[in-house]
């Protein structure tokens, strides 16, 4: 044996190249199973918690206030992404533009799950005649219209985000 097939290759002085991931926008197959996903787990909500406490949640003014409150932030900084990206001929730099690509596919899933949970927690309500009922069947619809609105703003959000593939920026 001779000395040098002891030796470890040398390396490679090519630079090898690095495959680039790529964040791809969120589908509708990926929302429309979470909206079912959530419409199954709300729908079984009350039934359940009939079981175990006897009584049935209530949605609260201030949960349905802070998902239109979080559905409003959302529109803004799509708004304020677009501005700034199309309009204006600005910057984003790519880390910023990331960590709001990234919000914006977890709140428009987070969205999805939350509209459909509502909305299946206001069908279980449907038809019922307690007292509270109605109160319960209205600010369950009145949050699921929220979550919609979280998913139209992440969708705006993502789609504020999008470069041109002629146009890139340094």
């Amino acid at each position: 044996m001779t000395r040098d097939s002891q030796l470890p290759p040398e390396p490679d002085d090519r630079e090898e190249e690095v495959p680039r991931g790529t964040l791809q926008t969120t589908g509708p197959g990926l929302l429309a199973g979470t909206f079912l996903v959530g419409l199954v787990l709300g729908r079984l909500v009350r039934p359940i918690s009939m079981e175990l406490d006897g009584t049935a949640p209530r949605v609260g003014w201030l949960a349905v206030l802070a998902l239109f409150l979080v559905a409003a932030i959302l529109g803004y900084v799509a708004w304020s992404t677009h501005r700034t990206v199309h309009k204006q001929h600005g910057v984003l730099l790519p880390n910023h533009a990331v960590n709001r690509l990234v919000l914006a596919k977890a709140c428009a899933i987070v969205g999805a799950l939350l509209a459909g949970g509502y909305f299946g927690y206001a069908l279980s309500w449907l038809g019922e005649g307690s007292e509270l009922a109605g109160e319960r069947l209205g600010r369950s619809l009145l949050a699921s219209l929220a979550g919609v609105l979280i998913v139209a703003g992440s969708l705006a959000l993502e789609r504020a985000c999008r470069v041109r593939s002629g146009s890139a920026r340094p």
